[in-house]
């Protein structure tokens, strides 16, 4: 199992950084590989992603939601991938973002990108672009704010 995990400094309220994650049908702007994200409903979505030119597609459950607080998710299925999203309040325009996954690369492909590191830059320049998008924007494209409690 692999687990990334990289922190960036958004320049703009929690509210407007946890509204935008929350739109996780806009992953494919910020995030590097994904190709789409469907969201079925409260707490399932559906992805295709590329990485290394192997396309996947699997199914995951959000398993816990708290609006400007925490998202964490996990892969159904097959796929091994999971993770959560912190967010911290630092100042009133100062939001820091955590995020950290984790995975178990499949197949040769994904083992050599993973020795090489690729994982974790991934998940860096993930957060670098969901910063701009943010910053540059200054607002969210939509929000929502239900909750999913943590199951166990």
């Amino acid at each position: 199992m692999t687990t990334a995990e990289q922190t960036i400094d958004v320049h703009s309220d929690i509210t407007t950084v946890y509204n935008q994650w929350t739109q996780f049908e806009e992953f494919p702007q910020f995030m590097d590989g994904v190709e789409q994200v469907v969201q079925l409903d409260d707490r399932h979505l559906h992805w295709k992603v590329r990485i290394a030119g192997v396309e996947r597609e699997f199914d995951a459950t959000i398993t816990e939601q708290i609006p400007e607080v925490r998202v964490a998710w996990k892969a159904d299925g097959e796929v091994e991938h999971g993770g959560v999203v912190d967010f911290h309040r630092i100042e009133d325009q100062l939001t820091r973002v955590t995020l950290q996954m984790d995975l178990e690369p499949d197949g040769l492909v994904e083992k050599v990108g993973d020795k090489l590191g690729i994982v974790e830059r991934r998940a860096k320049g993930d957060l670098e672009r969901f910063r701009k998008l943010i910053e540059e924007r200054q607002q969210a494209t939509g929000a929502w704010r239900g909750e999913i409690p943590r199951e166990g």
